[in-house]
């Protein structure tokens, strides 16, 4: 028997989860037509006729989101078998709003209490016969992480399927609004399906856009309907939809307390507590800055630091790989042009990246604890009480959370804003955060040219923020102008409760993202690695020489490396390094590493200083760390962003002010500095301006939001 069953659910309600116990590796993934948004399907391991159809998680059935539009219109239009709902068991209340709204739609659902682990552990109580019987449909109690009771999950689909299915509408609306309903269904019934026509009734009560337009409906009919319903938005003091949400709430609230039985020996429970000192609104901010500079001090400075330490004296450092395949080449004298490949170029390039692995490792660890502990939720919550100040709202902040690890699933991610302006925002900012790819240039600046300055273990926790800094700054200018302007739309999020982080899954977060790190420094890293050492060991004329300031590199880089000198960084390497750093971010400490001869010392930090100090001071080290962290991301990232703005125009856009930001940033950081060292040039004087200009932006007034208050 061929099914379809799509699962719905709120976010952080295991749905994924569940999505993968059922399917395992019979999984597909693509984008839902003519949308960017990840579609995912798979076959059922027991039953491959039956298809699985994962929804992207939504809060309700209004389309206010992308999501919520490609989730309502699959379930309208194309008429899945059956829903199966999972509900998180430790938060009905929230979770039960959209099953109120699917069981409406007339097509069969079958209710998963997910989580009952954590039910059980509370030692609550869940009474699943009493949900079945009010809600009209079967109700299967799951814990989705444990696949315990999928296989009875999917016998109840399969019955009900395979059952003759009445759709008998739960009332949980007034008499009142029962009584226009029922007169909006006389009125639209030749227009739609029996089982459908309850929902199309309370979606034109709520004033739905996109159902009115899909009814097209005849004006004297909807200024009847239109009619009715002011007389009762008038009667309530509030818009219909308003109504309908209260009619909805009034109906769980009570339903809830039914079925619902809280331990009454655990009057608070340990999240609550937790959060009470996490999610202060004066200690909230300042915690969360604490642990963000905790995390990068563990794994730049101190554990993250030694091993890499470790790793670069003992594997790439002279005595190690690079010094075993010297000596092996010269026993087999091979050619010097092979030798340098090798050991300078591949050796050298690779191995400037693949050091750093050790410090991303205890970084992703860190960074994965507290995601999957619960907390990083929480900081989306006090964000959104700043963010909102400036036309954004919290859910930026999961864009931002995601590009940590990659800018790519960021800038996707971006799709959860619902505003369309604040999303293009958010699209063109988002790779301010350093992603896992910039990390080792991070490592670098801070290990090597900060190694001994009280102000070492500053630098690492400071790019972090520096990150968000510059995402809420450049928000607020952008905002300023028509083309960015727009409200912040409500943030109503779940918070999940305080829990432990599994370690299976932890170390599988860990894996996936050095995996990605991995292969891109034996593919990208690698070919640039080599390119980067012929065209700085070669003359114009393709003479082997040994020295590179007459390289076909330097020359190209020494044409525009001007461009930087008002940076601090105006050398040819450096240049060449943030150029080679648009095609992967990891190439510029890779280049540097060819090009500084990382692989013929020893990689502790002093060593590296003394070959990066000859073209760097600390201070414009900082600069190019900034420029690099800022400045237009890498060619996969810049392809991302030209699939979501679905506008070469609008790609430039980003790239020039991304660049743009970074630079004058970098120039603000540089100058500035310069001046507090006692030397005062021309440059301080641009310095100045771009200071004054920046300032001007940011506090410039604001016409837009006059407009929309």
């Amino acid at each position: 028997m061929k099914m379809k069953i799509a699962l719905a659910g709120n976010p952080n309600s295991g749905k994924t989860t569940l999505f993968n116990a059922l399917t395992g590796n019979n999984q597909h993934i693509a984008n839902w037509p003519g949308v960017t948004v990840e579609k995912k399907e798979g076959k059922l391991r027991s039953n491959k006729d039956i298809t699985i159809i994962d929804l992207p998680g939504i809060y309700s059935l209004s389309p206010y989101s992308l999501e919520e539009v490609i989730s309502r219109d699959y379930i309208i239009n194309e008429n899945p078998d059956v829903i199966i709902n999972i509900i998180d068991g430790s938060n009905l209340e929230r979770n039960l709003y959209l099953t109120t709204q699917l069981i409406e739609t007339g097509v069969p659902v079958v209710i998963a209490i997910n989580m009952m682990d954590v039910i059980a552990k509370k030692k609550d109580v869940i009474k699943s016969d009493l949900i079945a019987k009010v809600l009209n449909c079967p109700v299967i109690e799951i814990t989705a992480l444990k696949s315990e009771g999928t296989k009875e999950l999917i016998d109840a689909a399969i019955k009900l399927k395979e059952s003759d299915y009445q759709f008998r509408p739960v009332v949980w609306y007034s008499k009142e609004i029962e009584a226009i309903i029922t007169d909006i269904v006389k009125l639209i019934e030749t227009k739609v399906e029996s089982d459908k026509l309850r929902w199309f009734s309370i979606k034109v009560f709520e004033k739905d856009e996109k159902v009115l337009l899909d009814l097209n409906l005849d004006p004297k009919i909807l200024e009847s309907i239109n009619q009715r319903i002011s007389e009762y938005e008038t009667a309530h003091d509030d818009d219909s939809e308003a109504l309908i949400t209260s009619e909805r709430y009034a109906f769980i609230n009570r339903f809830v307390n039914k079925v619902y039985l809280k331990n009454k020996l655990k009057s608070q429970d340990i999240s609550h507590k937790i959060d009470k000192v996490l999610t202060n609104k004066y200690l909230g901010l300042p915690i969360f800055v604490l642990i963000i500079f905790l995390v990068y001090y563990l794994a730049i400075s101190t554990v993250g630091g030694f091993l890499t330490d470790y790793v670069n004296e003992v594997i790439f450092g002279a005595g190690g790989l690079p010094g075993i395949v010297t000596s092996w080449l010269e026993a087999m004298n091979a050619w010097p042009w092979l030798q340098g490949v090798l050991v300078d170029g591949i050796i050298g390039g690779i191995g400037a990246v693949l050091g750093f692995l050790p410090q991303m490792f205890v970084l992703f660890l860190l960074l994965g604890i507290l995601e999957e502990s619960g907390y990083m939720a929480r900081i989306a919550f006090i964000l959104d009480k700043i963010f909102r100040k400036f036309g954004l709202s919290g859910k930026s902040f999961f864009p931002m959370l995601v590009s940590t690890g990659c800018g790519i699933p960021g800038i996707m991610a971006a799709r959860t804003i619902e505003e369309e302006n604040n999303r293009k925002v958010m699209i063109m900012t988002t790779t301010f955060m350093p992603c896992g790819a910039k990390l080792p240039i991070i490592a670098l600046i801070a290990g090597a040219m900060f190694r001994g300055s009280p102000i070492q273990w500053l630098i690492a926790p400071s790019a972090y923020l520096l990150g968000i800094a510059t995402i809420i700054i450049s928000s607020i200018i952008l905002k300023k102008f028509k083309g960015f302007a727009g409200k912040a739309a409500p943030f109503i999020m779940e918070l999940p409760d305080y829990h432990l982080p599994r370690v299976k899954s932890l170390l599988f977060h860990v894996y996936h993202k050095l995996k990605s790190f991995v292969k891109k420094a034996g593919t990208i890293i690698l070919l640039a690695s080599v390119i980067v050492w012929f065209l700085s060991n070669f003359s114009w004329t393709l003479q082997l020489i040994d020295n590179p300031e007459q390289s076909i590199l330097a020359g190209i880089g020494k044409t525009v490396d001007i461009i930087f000198s008002p940076l601090g960084w105006g050398n040819w390497k450096a240049t060449v390094a943030t150029f080679t750093g648009l095609i992967a971010k990891e190439n510029v400490v890779g280049t540097f590493g060819v090009l500084y001869g990382f692989a013929e010392v020893s990689e502790s930090g002093a060593e590296i200083w003394t070959l990066l100090s000859v073209d760097f001071t600390p201070l414009s080290a900082y600069s190019f760390l900034v420029f690099n962290l800022i400045c237009a991301p890498c060619i996969a990232a810049i392809g991302a962003i030209k699939r979501e703005m679905g506008s070469k125009k609008w790609t430039w856009i980003a790239i020039g002010f991304q660049t743009g930001m970074a630079y004058i940033i970098a120039l603000i950081i540089y100058q500035i500095g310069m001046m507090f060292t006692g030397v005062f040039t021309i440059g301080s004087v641009f310095g100045i301006i771009a200071l004054i200009v920046m300032i001007y932006l940011i506090f410039r007034p604001n016409k837009y939001m006059r407009m929309q208050k």
